[in-house]
């Protein structure tokens, strides 16, 4: 059994300010450490529920955070940028089911640590319609390829988010978020039993034919990029295909992976 886990950063034991996820802030240094064992605990649950393939995806910035020499030896590493898959690099066929580690809740969640949506000048997405965050659009690409996304680590907003919109899978929460950058927070070594049961108990409920189906999202697809500022709105409706209302910016695919392409290219131009 093949499971991917895919890790941010923003939902990671203890994360609470921007400065602790900026490569340039002398803090963003602790924070890299505790993203690692973060993922290790996960990849430790997965391993033991009996996952024989485990790869890593990571989906922070410049995707060049986890270390590696700290890193299970039972994975392997997709880092750095730009990938195909971006924040779910080594998502195929081939993978049974996906794990979401330190993942944050979509841009305007209340009560949710560092809520926003792939990048700051972006207010929102849709799928078909459906607003999505981080959580939706990565779930989407999974569940083209027929794999679920089993378990989620994070701000108990986030966790929220992904039982809402994919169904009843096992969550890790740990931290309670008072704003969007204040939250009472487990320390990491019980944030990280968190992250294992959640992990093990995901895989075997994956085994078991209980975990939660694929989230897979009607084809063709339509999706819309809400900019907050009009002339980046102006940049990205150059791209060819591509519909403009207002500050909103649609493009109209064929299939999943294509609506994620276009979505990486609207908010790269702009």
């Amino acid at each position: 059994m093949k499971i991917h886990i895919a890790a941010d950063m923003e939902g990671i034991s203890g994360v609470v300010s921007w400065d602790h996820v900026s490569s340039t802030h002398p803090e963003y240094a602790r924070f890299r450490k505790l993203m690692t064992a973060d993922v290790n605990a996960a990849v430790e649950g997965a391993s033991s529920a009996g996952a024989d393939e485990i790869t890593i995806s990571d989906g922070h910035g410049g995707a060049k955070n986890i270390l590696i020499e700290e890193l299970d030896e039972r994975a392997r590493l997709n880092c750095g940028s730009p990938s195909p898959f971006s924040m779910i690099q080594g998502i195929g066929d081939d993978v049974d089911g996906v794990i979401l580690i330190g993942y944050h809740a979509r841009a305007g969640t209340p009560h949710a640590i560092l809520d926003h949506t792939w990048a700051g000048a972006v207010t929102g997405v849709w799928l078909n319609g459906m607003e999505v965050g981080e959580i939706g659009l990565n779930a989407s690409i999974c569940g083209h390829f027929g794999a679920p996304v089993i378990a989620i680590s994070g701000c108990r907003s986030a966790c929220a988010e992904a039982v809402a919109l994919l169904g009843a899978l096992e969550t890790a929460v740990v931290k309670e978020a008072t704003s969007r950058m204040a939250a009472e927070c487990l320390p990491p070594a019980a944030a990280q039993k968190l992250i294992l049961k959640a992990a093990t108990h995901s895989v075997k409920r994956l085994k078991s034919g209980e975990a939660p189906s694929p989230y897979r999202v009607e084809t063709p697809v339509e999706i819309a990029v809400e900019f907050n500022q009009s002339d980046l709105a102006d940049r990205a409706s150059v791209m060819p295909g591509s519909r403009r209302e207002g500050r909103r910016v649609s493009f109209a695919a064929d299939d999943m992976p294509t609506a994620y392409r276009a979505f990486r290219s609207l908010v790269s131009l702009a």
